[in-house]
């Protein structure tokens, strides 16, 4: 069966869950789900795509977010000093995602204003982004500059996304969207929101959790280098060297 059919069928399979869902549990106005909660890392990972489904039993928007764990980035700014680009200011933020994405069934701005839109940090430019001790001194202006970098870098390495428009509603009841998860995913725990937006207030919202996990000889080698590092560098130099002198050896015979 061709690729087209078999995600026509699942999506029409999903579509007919949430529907019994929403028939079964009337008391809730909003149900939501993922194809899967958990995205495994294995050693030939390009990438995921899941699938995040539901019913609504009142009017209003999908709003749905994805934020990955939190970490701290810091980011630098390079200028040309006597002729040589080299790092010039840096800050660090704590707390930011490592993965951001939101997906609404229309345009953010014409959902909810954007008090609202901060208070449920819903979009990449209003996620709370706190500088770490030491940088807070910094004027509103240099901090505002740095953080448009943090967030146009996560968006050029596809760790950041914003896809207006891309929740599907299905006679005003049922709802999915396809989130995608870039090759470059950190394990840890994610969490999914739903939020239902009606005349610019946050009416109900559903939390799903989603494990990023990597699996196979790929986490077994990421685990002894974390738990074991100097075993692991000391066993690196010795292949590197094993192998330049295989690959010295050929070389002579040819």
């Amino acid at each position: 069966m061709p690729c087209n059919d078999r995600s026509r069928l699942a999506g029409l399979a999903i579509i007919a869950l949430a529907l019994i869902c929403s028939g079964s549990a009337r008391a809730q106005d909003l149900i939501a789900d993922l194809s899967s909660h958990r995205v495994d890392i294995t050693t030939g990972f390009t990438g995921a795509d899941l699938l995040l489904f539901g019913s609504v039993d009142d009017t209003g928007d999908i709003v749905v977010t994805v934020t990955g764990p939190k970490e701290n980035i810091t980011v630098r700014r390079k200028d040309r000093v006597a002729g040589i680009w080299m790092n010039t200011k840096s800050i660090q933020f704590t707390g930011a995602p490592n993965f951001y994405a939101v997906a609404s069934s229309r345009p953010l701005e014409e959902i909810a204003p954007p008090e609202v839109l901060a208070r449920q940090e819903i979009g990449a430019n209003h996620l709370r982004l706190k500088v770490a001790d030491g940088h807070d001194s910094r004027a509103r202006e240099e901090v505002a500059e740095f953080r448009k970098a943090l967030i146009r870098r996560k968006k050029a390495q596809g760790l950041y996304a914003q896809t207006p428009g891309d929740v599907t509603v299905i006679a005003s009841k049922l709802f999915r969207t396809q989130v995608h998860f870039p090759a470059t995913l950190a394990t840890g725990i994610y969490t999914a929101v739903v939020y239902l937006i009606r005349d610019g207030r946050v009416v109900h919202a559903q939390t799903t959790p989603l494990v990023v996990e990597k699996v196979g000889i790929g986490a077994e080698v990421y685990t002894f280098a974390h738990t074991r590092s100097a075993i692991y560098g000391l066993a690196a130099i010795i292949i590197a060297v094993v192998a330049g002198w295989l690959a010295a050896a050929v070389f002579r015979k040819v």
